[in-house]
């Protein structure tokens, strides 16, 4: 590896981590809505401290699961630690994966028990042959998360578990969704990992409490082997963690190094360091993340070591009171030079026999960033510091008006209900808490599951009549506790150690101990036996089981912020029922802080929603906000009640507030009421109301047919015969938001180009008036044809299944049918297409411009191209398929051009031509080519799903499209500097967020075509809205688009055609 090449790292900018954890978001979508197509984890294992503790994490699993994190086909499993023992995190790994492994067999379907377990016959699990379970968990991906055990450090988040802390990066992506957990993003990260196994099973082992910020599609596996992933660090980091020592031969790739891995040290002094050789050339060790990942034969090694001797070595474990750590011990089996350390190790010798024929290397990303949530001060300094900006700090909560309470800016505020006169300081965190009365948080300050409403209504004559204070610096958060024994509220400093006992200088509240003695007049008998010789917050009874009131009175006189001057709150707080940090761990309600926590959130959703239906315009995703409330049983009738605040038509949202955006939100509400039926009648009236708004808006002004054209003296068509050709249309970027309601409501801008295929314009009409009947007689160019003698009778809606709706959709549209002059004559209607079916290339719109244009010109009408793009947006509509502007304006507009849409009656449609040079005409043709997949595409499913999400005001919906119009400017520009490299990528963004929308509009195949052409573009995407049809591919260079073709047209992979095309420009 070359000593030049080595880079250092650096921390991720908050505009660098957003597009890291947007692209992981983007990946965690798509491969829960379509594994098929991008696959993910077979399973997800959690290790848990406890049988209570993993139940919680179940719990948490199952919300997961229903919030779309991962696919119905991922199994999802909690795993407690045998008989609540310490067993280190190397015995959980390999209990883990022997409880997996008893779990998927359990599951295991008939063709599965048939392919690997033949000779099973009713056997047990135990007894099947221990190549035939490692045969069958071979190809498994999983991901195992190690969050059990205690959280000393951040005590608050004890009860809920450090992987499922609050952190609400991106929460502003999807206001109305519930707030983001630690967990959630570390999902996130490992979908993007999981691409790196391939075809190889394996584990990806990650920590609960560390957000790797990378991107983990980068991610390189050796095959056959373990991989832990590292970063270079500072000494002072490395002399507290793991350091990995590397190789220095390696492979090198733009943003990361894979080196053997030589060496492991833990916690090394600056001697260890020089002695090992850890330096890299820039004079950093590498940090070991606590990513490790285990791929082929090295796994199957660890599935057999874990199911046939994990019992037994778990059992030895807890009987010699030992620990088996993954990070020492067990990942040493790996690294030939710790063999010898790890002999003199319990099970040392075992895991080398099991483990040691395979190696492990080192990946160091040099584009990594290391978030570890392992105190409360952390915490909050990774939602105050560097990535603030990427913090939803009022995300699901109810908060009062700003003159009604002082709340500072800066504080982060989920799932929380805040009324009037409570203050919160700069930079505290408050979560699923209700606050009420006179309450005062001071700053950087944690309050958790805090409930305070009750403060006001105690009438206990110890109780002052001063408000609730907790100071500065300090963390408040509220548990139930098991055996109906009540609720308890916790404090402590927020930088207090409770692992730091008296003797060491150990606090509480931020004050050594001895202050606290003494400033409280309290003995340290009165919390801790005399036989403890460890004295410390962990173990300290300093918390009664009082009324709400009293507790809180009682804490702050604990905390310093309140005052005793008789001895009456200290001699209640002696005599009360206390419990410590220890004890309150083994003694949570873990069920019923599920309970109370969901009731929670879903009366919140239902106090957002009846705020939003009364006093709102219906700006919220309702939809969303009925998912949460059916997580608690009685949110069925507020869901009914719901109904009852909807504005009739004509109210005073009228104007504002468009018909389909009610009706849909009928329609969702009834949904949720159960009441399917009503729901569904709704539906026909959500779609009847869109195409009601897109005739309007087109229709609003236009002129109707003149006088001397309904009373023609001989009611002849003049003249006799029209006809149009047209090219289709590729679209570089800016779909979706020219579609309706989109563009009625929203600015739109698509950029798009026309173009002929194989030499000749594929689309056209030619339309005649005869005398020699007076029906309408319509053929295609599939030789199919109808005649229809009565033109009254054609009449919308019209069959799906309908070959000629389009022609008489246009028929409709276009006014012909009541004109006069068909008394007298009839029509000969004839259509093209020279394209494959599904395209792609907007055929179906361009074909109806045609049409329309052709009667238009016949009726001696306005037949501009701009007159019939707004008839075709109707025709769309009277067809049933929807559809937006910029099919027919691509079709009717030759060259290169960006359209602009600006809502209104009617619409308004600013079409700018690009300005486009000779030299990038010829460019472009020579490097874009234009691919027929072989996929035939249908847009109107993908079109209704992308509609309802829209009319259902979906966050990242409206984001993804607010984004693709962006671009559209963007690439003009790019196109106008001759900037075609700059071009190709805007069109991959287009392609990530045309599948944000819709992660169908892709398939497997589509994606092997795009995998195969990579290394030769620099852009690729679908035309129109994806699913198959055309494909973009832009060639880096001229010669690259000549390599490509020749590549494609002799690869036996693809069932592809490459068509020859020119820019349409005008004639």
């Amino acid at each position: 590896m070359e000593p030049s090449r080595r880079r250092g790292r650096r921390a991720h900018t908050a505009d660098e981590a957003a597009a890291v954890l947007r692209k992981a978001w983007y990946r965690l979508r798509l491969s829960a809505r379509d594994p098929v197509r991008v696959p993910a984890w077979d399973a997800v294992v959690l290790t848990a401290a406890s049988p209570e503790q993993a139940a919680l994490y179940g719990r948490q699993l199952a919300r997961a699961r229903r919030l779309g994190r991962f696919p119905p086909s991922t199994a999802a499993l909690a795993v407690p630690d045998p008989d609540g023992a310490r067993i280190g995190s190397g015995g959980a790994t390999l209990h883990a994966v022997a409880s997996l492994v008893r779990h998927l067999l359990s599951q295991a379907s008939e063709e599965e028990i048939a392919e690997f377990f033949p000779e099973a016959n009713g056997s047990s699990d135990d007894d099947l042959p221990l190549a035939s379970v490692v045969r069958f968990m071979a190809t498994k991906h999983v991901l195992l998360l190690h969050a059990g055990g205690d959280s000393k450090r951040v005590p608050w988040a004890n009860p809920m578990g450090k992987a499922f802390l609050p952190v609400p990066y991106l929460a502003g992506d999807n206001p109305d969704g519930p707030v983001p957990l630690l967990f959630d993003h570390i999902l996130a990260i490992s979908a993007s990992a999981r691409q790196a196994f391939k075809n190889q099973g394996g584990i990806f082992i990650m920590t609960g409490d560390v957000l790797p910020c990378f991107d983990a599609s980068d991610l390189v596996l050796p095959d056959d082997a373990a991989c832990i992933v590292t970063v270079p660090t500072m000494l002072d980091v490395a002399s507290n963690h793991g350091v990995v020592v590397a190789s220095k031969e390696g492979t090198e790739g733009e943003n990361y190094s894979l080196c053997l891995v030589d060496n492991l040290l833990q916690k090394p002094t600056m001697s260890e360091l020089v002695e090992a050789q850890a330096f890299q050339d820039d004079g950093r060790p590498l940090l070991d993340t606590g990513i490790i990942a285990v791929r082929g034969k090295a796994w199957q090694e660890l599935v057999a070591l874990a199911y046939s001797s994990s019992q037994a070595i778990i059992q030895e474990i807890i009987t010699s009171r030992n620990e088996l750590s993954l990070y020492e011990d067990l990942v040493a089996a790996w690294v030939p030079t710790r063999h010898e350390w790890l002999r003199n190790r319990p099970f040392g010798w075992q895991l080398i026999a099991a483990l040691g024929r395979h190696k492990m290397f080192s990946f160091c990303s040099y584009d990594f960033t290391f978030l570890h949530f392992g105190t409360s001060a952390e915490v909050l300094d990774h939602l105050a510091g560097t990535y603030s900006e990427l913090v939803g700090r009022g995300h699901m909560c109810w908060i009062p008006e700003t003159i009604a309470s002082d709340i500072a800016p800066t504080t982060v505020i989920l799932s929380s209900k805040i009324s009037a006169g409570v203050s919160i300081g700069k930079d505290s965190l408050v979560y699923d808490s209700s606050l009420s009365g006179r309450v005062r948080i001071g700053s950087q300050s944690v309050v958790v599951g805090v409930n305070v409403h009750e403060l006001i209504e105690d009438t206990s004559q110890v109780i002052s009549n001063t408000c609730f204070t907790l100071p500065d610096w300090h963390c408040l958060w509220e548990v139930p506790l098991v055996n109906s024994m009540g609720r308890v509220m916790v404090y402590c400093g927020l930088h207090d150690n409770p692992k730091v006992s008296i003797k060491r200088d150990g606090t509480f509240c931020g004050k050594p101990w001895r202050n606290v003695l003494e400033d409280l007049k309290i003995q340290d008998t009165d919390m801790w036996d005399s036989s403890n010789h460890d004295k410390c917050l962990w173990n300290a009874r300093l918390f009664p089981i009082m009324s709400p009131s009293e507790m809180l009175n009682v804490g702050m006189w604990l905390m310093g912020s309140g005052h005793d001057p008789d001895g009456e709150v200290s001699c209640m707080w002696r005599k009360s029922q206390r419990v410590s940090l220890e004890e309150l761990h083994r003694s949570i309600d873990y069920h019923q802080l599920c309970t109370d926590s969901s009731k929670h959130q879903a009366d919140i959703a239902a106090a957002i929603a009846k705020s939003c239906m009364t006093n709102g315009l219906l700006g919220r995703n309702l939809f969303q906000l009925c998912e949460e409330m059916l997580v608690n049983d009685s949110s069925l009738q507020v869901c009914k009640e719901l109904l009852t605040f909807l504005p009739s038509h004509g109210d005073q949202y009228s104007g504002v507030l468009p018909q389909s955006r009610a009706y849909q939100v009928k329609m969702d509400l009834l949904r949720a009421s159960g009441d399917l039926s009503s729901a569904s009648m709704v539906e026909e009236k959500v779609w009847a109301s869109v195409a009601s708004e897109t005739s309007s808006a087109v229709k609003y002004g236009s002129k109707e047919p003149s006088t001397d054209a309904m009373s023609s003296s001989n009611g002849n068509l003049h003249p006799k015969k029209a006809m149009v050709e047209l090219p289709v249309r590729v679209d570089f970027v800016g779909g979706w938001s020219d579609t309706p309601p989109w563009s009625l409501e929203r600015p739109g801008c698509v950029l798009n180009m026309a173009i002929s295929l194989e030499g000749s314009l594929p689309v056209g009409a030619i339309i005649e008036a005869t005398e020699d009947h007076h029906g309408v007689l319509i053929e295609d160019d599939a030789e199919q044809k109808v005649y229809i003698d009565d033109v009254l009778s054609i009449s919308h809606p019209f069959r799906e299944a309908d070959t000629f709706r389009l022609v008489k959709s246009a028929l409709v549209v276009t006014g012909i049918l009541g004109h006069r002059i068909l008394s007298k004559s009839g029509l000969k209607i004839r259509t093209w297409a020279n394209v494959p079916r599904g395209s792609g290339l907007g055929t179906s719109s361009i074909l109806a411009a045609a049409v329309v244009k052709g009667l238009f010109q016949l009726m001696e009408d306005d037949a501009s191209d701009d007159n019939v793009a707004r008839a075709v947006l109707v025709v769309e509509q009277v067809m049933g398929t929807g559809g937006g502007w910029q099919d027919q304006i691509g079709g009717l507009y030759p060259g290169i051009k960006c359209t602009e849409s600006f809502p209104g009656q009617p619409l308004r449609l600013q079409v700018v031509p690009l300005l486009s040079s000779p030299q990038l005409i010829q460019e472009l043709e020579q490097r874009l080519l234009v691919v027929f997949t072989g996929q035939v595409r249908l847009a109107h499913r993908v079109l209704e799903k992308v509609v309802t999400r829209y009319l259902r005001r979906d966050s990242l919906l409206i984001s993804s499209i607010k984004r693709l119009a962006e671009l559209a400017n963007t690439g003009r520009e790019a196109l106008m500097n001759g900037e075609i490299d700059e071009l190709g990528g805007i069109m991959l963004e287009a392609w990530r967020l045309h599948q944000e929308l819709d992660p169908f509009c892709s398939n497997r195949a589509v994606d092997e075509l795009f995998a195969f052409a990579d290394p030769y573009c620099c852009g690729y995407k679908l035309v129109g809205a994806g699913g198959g049809g055309f494909a973009l591919l832009l060639a880096r260079s001229v010669s690259s688009a000549d390599e490509l073709r020749r590549a494609l047209r002799e690869s036996a992979a693809f069932d592809v055609k490459v068509y020859d095309w020119s820019v349409a420009m005008p004639r």
